[in-house]
């Protein structure tokens, strides 16, 4: 009876995470960026939310339920090849360059590139199959942009 009673009060087995496809294995990634500081921030969870929103045309509700599995995904972890190939294998050229353009996006976030962000990226831009020049052109956009929203 004190077996049963305890069982009660001991939290259910956590839902068993979905098998990532290219957009959690981005969403993740985009999570491990964010997080490599050790200071996920507000502002960085909701860029997150947009880019999962724009690049899948989610309503905001939904890309918060994305990027909540991608926080659990990062958690469990594959390591970085393992996402960044996963999208290399399951998408376009296109696809894999806004990929890393999102990557940047959450980056440049707070004005700061920091060395551990720059490895995840520089590690994803190897795994998903894409060249120097192209993780840099990407970079160039987004912070084209960022000027643009600013100026």
């Amino acid at each position: 009876m004190l077996k049963k009673l305890f069982q009660a009060f001991r939290p259910a087995e956590p839902a068993p995470l979905p098998d990532p496809d290219a957009e959690l294995a981005l969403g993740a990634l985009l999570v491990r960026v964010a997080q490599s500081d050790r200071d996920y921030q507000v502002e960085e969870i909701s860029l997150i939310d947009r880019i999962l929103a724009r690049l899948y045309q989610h309503n905001a509700i939904e890309a918060a339920k994305v990027r909540a599995t991608c926080e659990k995904l990062h958690a469990a972890a594959p390591d970085t090849d393992t996402f960044g190939k996963l999208i290399r294998e399951t998408t376009g050229l296109t696809e894999r360059l806004a990929a890393i353009e999102a990557l940047w996006e959450v980056v440049l976030a707070d004005g700061e590139q920091k060395e551990g962000e720059l490895k995840i990226v520089e590690e994803a831009r190897v795994a998903m199959g894409l060249s120097y020049n192209d993780s840099q052109a990407a970079r160039r956009r987004v912070m084209d942009r960022v000027a643009q929203a600013l100026g």
